[in-house]
């Protein structure tokens, strides 16, 4: 059974050209990772006045990213 996962665009006028499937937000607040359908990984700065801009696109997996965690020390 496929299932299929409604994209969210949470920025701008204007969506990211991936189809965003996880999202988290890093502890301190100034960085967002998004997971996509197309298999990339997306950081994103996001300013004290909310601003979100892009950072690095990471490439690599085969399927879609629909899940992302933190790593402690």
């Amino acid at each position: 059974m496929k299932v299929s996962v409604q994209a969210v665009a949470v920025w701008g006028k204007i969506a990211p050209s991936h189809s965003i499937t996880a999202i988290m937000i890093t502890d301190d607040q100034q960085t967002i990772v998004t997971g996509s359908q197309e298999g990339q990984i997306c950081l994103w700065n996001l300013s004290s006045e909310l601003k979100i801009s892009s950072k690095e696109i990471l490439f690599g997996h085969t399927a879609s990213v629909t899940c992302l965690a933190k790593a402690r020390e």
